[in-house]
C-alpha cells in the first residue's frame, strides 16, 4: 500500500523531561499529553542510594542537570521539566530557581521543576493551606514542608510512607489511604509528592470524594511544562486541568474506583501528624 500522499507524520511539540535514574513512570507522564506533543526523556546517572536528603540533592547537582540537558538538546524540545520533587525542593526555593536558570542557560528554552510547577499549581488554585502525602521517611518529608512554608503555603495534615526505594510499586490502595488520613484539619486542596508515586487514577476519586483539588508531582509537572508552550494537558475530573471557562466545580458523582483503589468512605478517617 503506498502511503506516500499521507506526507508524513504530523508536527510534534517537543517536552524535554530529565527524570532521576529510578524514575519508572514514563507511561503516567504520557497520559496528560495530548496528541501534538512528544515528550523526549532523560534519566540522571545511578548511583547507589535510597531515596533521601541525599539521594536529593545528588540527583540535582548543577553539572547532571548540565548533561541531561545537552543530550536532550538534540531533540530539539521547546521546554524542559525536571521531574523529581525532592530534588527541586530539598535546596529550598534558591535552590530551585538556581536550577531553572542552569537548565535554561543550557538547553537555551524555558526550564522548570516539580516543585516550582506545585507553587505555580498552587497559586492558580489560590491554595494556600494544603494537605500532604508522600511516600519519603520523616526527614524528606519535612524538607518539603520546610520548602512549602518558604513559599508561605502552610501544610495542616500529613502522611507518609517511610520509603526508600520501589516507589513506584506502591498501588492506589495506599495512595488513597494515606489520602484520607492527610485531611485533617481546613485544607484548600491535597498534594501528592514524588514523581515516581503513581496517582493519575487516583485522582479523580479523591477529589470526588474529598471535595478539593488534587494535586500530584506528575500532574503539575506536566501540566505546567504544557502551559509554558502554550498547549493544555489532558485528564478527566482533575480541577487543576478545568478550562479557564470550565469553572471550579469537582464532580458530583464519584467517578469508578480506579483499579487497586478503595471504595469511597464517607466516615471520618484518623489522620497521621
Amino acid at each position: 500500500m503506498d502511503v506516500s500522499f499521507l506526507g508524513g507524520p504530523q508536527p510534534q511539540h517537543g517536552v524535554g523531561v530529565v527524570a532521576p535514574f529510578d524514575f519508572a513512570l514514563d507511561r503516567e507522564l504520557w497520559r496528560w499529553v495530548p496528541d501534538a506533543v512528544s515528550l523526549r526523556l532523560t534519566r540522571t546517572p545511578y548511583v547507589p542510594v535510597g531515596v533521601s536528603l541525599d539521594l536529593a540533592r545528588m540527583v540535582s547537582e548543577h553539572e547532571t542537570l548540565r548533561e541531561a540537558v545537552r543530550a536532550l538538546s538534540a531533540s530539539e524540545p521547546e521546554v524542559v521539566a525536571y521531574a523529581c520533587t525532592s530534588g527541586s525542593f530539598v535546596g529550598g526555593l534558591a535552590g530551585e530557581r538556581a536550577m531553572c536558570e542552569v537548565m535554561s542557560s543550557e538547553g537555551e528554552v524555558p526550564s522548570l521543576t516539580t516543585s516550582g510547577a506545585l507553587l505555580d499549581a498552587l497559586d492558580e488554585l489560590g491554595a494556600g493551606r494544603i494537605a500532604l502525602v508522600t511516600p519519603y521517611t520523616e526527614s524528606v518529608t519535612r524538607s518539603l514542608e520546610d520548602y512549602l512554608g518558604e513559599a508561605g503555603v502552610t501544610v495542616t495534615g500529613r502522611a507518609f510512607l517511610g520509603l526508600t526505594r520501589h516507589i513506584w510499586k506502591v498501588p492506589y490502595r495506599s495512595v488513597v489511604d494515606m489520602a484520607r488520613q492527610a485531611v485533617v484539619g481546613a485544607a484548600d486542596a491535597l498534594f501528592i509528592s514524588c514523581t515516581n508515586l503513581p496517582t493519575y487514577d487516583a485522582i479523580p476519586q479523591l477529589e470526588a470524594e474529598l471535595r478539593m483539588p488534587v494535586l500530584s508531582a506528575n500532574q503539575v509537572t506536566m501540566w505546567a511544562a504544557l502551559r509554558t508552550i502554550g498547549v493544555h494537558a489532558v485528564g478527566p475530573y482533575q480541577a487543576l486541568l478545568l478550562q479557564p471557562d470550565a469553572g471550579p466545580e469537582v464532580p458530583d458523582e464519584v467517578p469508578p474506583p480506579a483499579p487497586g483503589a478503595l471504595p469511597a468512605q464517607p466516615e471520618e478517617q484518623e489522620g497521621w501528624t
